[in-house]
């Protein structure tokens, strides 16, 4: 092996995304073209999915489950301003908590099937207040949905958690926003993301947990999220 194709393979070592560093250009194998045929089968069927809202139900008790303006699939991949409103005539009590927890299907309902309880679970372990969040489940849904969730039950914060846009690597990632004073309208520069929530070499639900139990924390203490709360998660220890 040359030693440019040394570093290119050692390149490619580096991350299970699919880049291309061939310094021959020599034609795909076709094992190579299978593989990338079926990782974009499970991308599309992903997004068609519905999350096991059955076991989650059975895990996470929820307070309600609601639904978007998007009265089905197709109207929530062609009209995505539906998905960030809740259906006409939703109810939901005041309770007025301190976080909301809202878990949505999004583009990649597996993802909250595998990972959304154990996030809440590890979390609760980190953050033992959170036990009284009340977890609501939202479907046909985007990240704005929260807003208004939280808006209704009077929550003083919300962490959506949602399923990514399935990717040729990865068909079943997790992101989580976390904001401040959630408000219809509330602007993404006022939430924090942590992205890429998986166990296929993303970050695991124990590590999200802790750097979502970070940020709530910090939250809390600066009363802001988004552009006015830089996530140092890494740098300090988390104190439950």
């Amino acid at each position: 092996m040359s030693d440019i194709s040394s570093k290119l393979a050692q390149l490619g070592r580096m991350t299970p995304s699919r880049v291309r560093l061939d310094a021959s250009a020599s034609p795909l194998p076709l094992s190579r073209l299978l593989a990338f045929q079926e990782d974009h089968a499970a991308a599309k069927d992903a997004i068609f999915e519905t999350p096991d809202w059955d076991g989650l139900r059975r895990e996470l008790r929820p307070l309600a489950q609601v639904s978007s303006r998007a009265q089905s699939r197709a109207d929530y991949l062609k009209r995505p301003d539906l998905g960030r409103q809740l259906a006409p005539g939703t109810e939901l009590p005041l309770t007025e908590p301190d976080l909301a927890i809202v878990i949505a299907d999004g583009l990649s309902p597996p993802a909250v099937t595998a990972h959304a309880a154990a996030v809440v679970r590890h979390l609760r372990a980190l953050l033992l207040d959170l036990t009284e969040a009340p977890v609501c489940f939202a479907e046909q849904a985007r990240v704005a949905i929260g807003d208004q969730i939280a808006e209704r039950l009077g929550a003083q914060m919300v962490l959506v958690l949602i399923g990514e846009r399935p990717g040729l690597t990865v068909s079943h990632s997790l992101g989580a926003y976390l904001t401040w004073a959630p408000r219809s309208g509330t602007r993404d520069s006022a939430r924090n993301c942590v992205s890429n929530i998986h166990t296929s070499g993303g970050l695991t639900p124990p590590r999200a947990a802790e750097r979502l139990a970070w940020l709530i924390t910090e939250a809390r203490r600066l009363s802001t999220t988004g552009i006015g709360l830089k996530d140092r998660s890494g740098e300090l220890t988390i104190v439950s």
